[in-house]
């Protein structure tokens, strides 16, 4: 369970290691004989297939193992990983295959994971790989829940590893842009930001269905409460959609982590929150019933609101607005655009790009704020790997981001009208303890 000490420490232990680079021994990589970084792959989804794609590019990384609940994933992630080295004409063993994620976590000669499972997961396997010596790459939202955010952190720290948070957008230049014209004062005082991420989760509801063979649906569910098998929640054969596990409380949070683990993670970016976090968390009316309207109130005033829209992130000045979303981005002032691009119909000769590229040379140009570049959130993670520095999204920003969109829905699940301590990680007022962690099931815990 959350300690108080835990959640005191929480924002010291993550302001430190942004400090300084880990002081690691001299042995970073395995025994392996071609000193490269060897990994192990966990959760062989949807999502999966574009991390693994793009890992197997870097000469640097060697993918030795995957593992997934269902066999029919893990010999297709075996054949994808064989068939990829097998065209390089290397001289790569052929990949290992397991149905138990410790079988990864706990080899020695594995130096990091890469982790897509559904989000009741994580947390779990982060720690098993961390508390062996391994490095992360977690898909967002970090965490199921606040008490395992806390822990996760407290794991970087004691372990001296490098996480990074797959809330890839940091590493996209219109969203840091915008950012960095929010930062620098470009619009004035953020009074408002508005964020737009599709419902809230309900409790799972579907109905039982006749389990595929060779998926362990025991293992699926792990941690989180038995449910009846249904393809929503794990589809069968490959997984070419994503799946509606993220749409249930039992083990996702809806949008508000799914979407909001990006935008949500844009505005605190942009307000300077990182590891950091709101201070209160006011519920929508008629909140059982409702898809927007939570709102979460940071200590400079600022409200951020969950909104009717397509995917985006707005923040509202007292001298302009700026508004970002996927190749999307529009600066306005004085009431009138002065950078805008909104799409695929704009005029020939415009684009996101360009955009973004004019308001930087116009308005960022002596800028004193300068926020964190990266172009890739993978290159990144592996660069991070060798050099022993924090990544863009390290465990501190993808915990209080995480944390946010935990709390946001607290608003639509309990009606939660509360004050919030948000480097203590408890409730000033307002809120019930139990909400901050989950009943694992027997057998597992954080």
């Amino acid at each position: 369970m959350q300690t108080a000490s835990s959640r005191r420490q929480f924002a010291k232990l993550a302001a430190a290691s942004v400090a300084a680079p880990f002081i690691l021994p001299a042995r970073l990589w395995s025994q392996s004989a071609n000193g490269k970084i060897r990994m192990g792959f966990i959760g062989l989804g949807k999502q999966m297939g574009g991390l693994i794609n793009k890992f197997l590019q870097y000469p640097d990384i060697e993918v030795v193992a995957v593992c997934d609940v269902y066999d029919v994933r893990r010999d297709l992630y075996k054949k994808k990983v064989d068939d990829h080295y097998a065209k390089k004409g290397g001289s790569a063993k052929p990949c290992e295959t397991t149905g138990d994620f410790r079988k990864i976590t706990e080899r020695t000669d594995i130096d990091a994971v890469c982790i897509a499972t559904p989000d009741h997961w994580h947390a779990i396997i982060t720690n098993s790989a961390l508390s062996h010596g391994k490095d992360v790459y977690c898909e967002k939202p970090l965490t199921h829940n606040i008490h395992e955010a806390v822990s996760v952190v407290e794991t970087v720290k004691q372990h001296n590893r490098v996480l990074q948070t797959g809330s890839m957008q940091r590493s996209s230049k219109e969203f840091r842009i915008a950012c960095e014209l929010v930062r620098n004062g470009v619009i004035g005082k953020v009074e408002r930001v508005t964020i737009t991420i599709g419902d809230p989760a309900k409790p799972n509801a579907y109905p039982e269905e006749a389990k595929p063979a060779g998926l362990d649906w025991d293992m699926w569910c792990g941690p989180a409460p038995l449910v009846p098998f249904n393809h929503e929640l794990c589809p069968i054969g490959e997984s070419t959609t994503f799946p509606n596990w993220r749409k249930t409380r039992e083990f996702g949070g809806g949008m508000i982590t799914d979407w909001g683990a990006h935008h949500i993670d844009i505005a605190q970016w942009g307000l300077g929150m990182d590891e950091n976090g709101p201070v209160e968390v006011k519920a929508p009316a008629d909140y059982q019933n409702a898809k927007r309207g939570a709102q979460l109130i940071y200590a400079s005033g600022a409200v951020l609101s969950h909104a009717e829209g397509s995917h985006g992130c707005t923040f509202h000045g007292t001298e302009g607005e700026v508004n970002v979303g996927r190749g999307k981005f529009a600066l306005s002032l004085g009431g009138k655009e002065v950078h805008a691009f909104h799409g695929k119909d704009q005029s020939a000769g415009t684009s996101v790009d360009r955009e973004v590229a004019l308001a930087e040379r116009d308005f960022l140009k002596d800028k004193k704020v300068s926020l964190y570049e990266s172009k890739d959130q993978i290159a990144d993670f592996v660069a991070c790997m060798k050099s022993r520095k924090q990544p863009i999204c390290h465990a501190g920003v993808g915990a209080s981001s995480a944390i946010a969109c935990h709390l946001m829905n607290f608003g639509y699940w309990y009606g939660a009208n509360i004050k919030w301590n948000p480097t203590e990680h408890t409730f000033v007022s307002g809120g019930d303890a139990k909400w901050l962690t989950r009943e694992y099931r027997a057998g597992w815990k954080v």
